[in-house]
């Protein structure tokens, strides 16, 4: 079994049309994700997400990465050393 890591990853989405597919692709990745808080913050017209994960190094990355290449949609990660 693969070392799995703890970790957090911000989403800050400025482009609505990409919404569904970021919805989407997080469904896919449902399992490395261990709560979610997610904020419209309607007078700067951007949503804010919060999450936190709990998974391998490569399903964080593939999801920070899908999820970065998406029109309007800026992610940053941290996540545990171990």
């Amino acid at each position: 079994m693969e070392e799995t890591r703890l970790g957090t990853v911000g989403i800050v989405v400025e482009e609505p049309s990409s919404v569904a597919e970021m919805n989407a692709i997080l469904h896919q990745y449902a399992d490395i994700i261990v709560g979610r808080l997610g904020i419209p913050y309607r007078s700067r017209g951007v949503s804010i997400i919060a999450l936190a994960v709990d998974g391998s190094m490569d399903a964080i990355s593939g999801m920070t990465g899908r999820l970065g290449k998406l029109p309007g949609v800026s992610v940053k990660a941290a996540i545990s050393k171990r």
